[in-house]
């Protein structure tokens, strides 16, 4: 369970999509988080529980521009 991330974080989740792709996008933050496939580019929208509990790994974090 990952507690830390903000829009562009790339994460792994608990399950790989039907493409393969193991890499997730956060594109949303809301009560809802929107996240893209970073294989095909899939959009899926999941409850902010649900998304806490399936990601398992940050991949990468985007860079800070300040």
């Amino acid at each position: 369970m990952i507690d830390h991330y903000q829009l562009g974080t790339v994460v792994r989740m608990k399950k790989k999509h039907p493409c393969g792709s193991e890499a997730w996008e956060v594109i949303r933050l809301g009560a809802d988080i929107k996240i893209k496939c970073l294989g095909c580019g899939r959009m899926v929208m999941l409850p902010r529980s649900k998304f806490e509990k399936d990601a398992k790994k940050i991949l990468r974090q985007p860079e800070d521009t300040e």
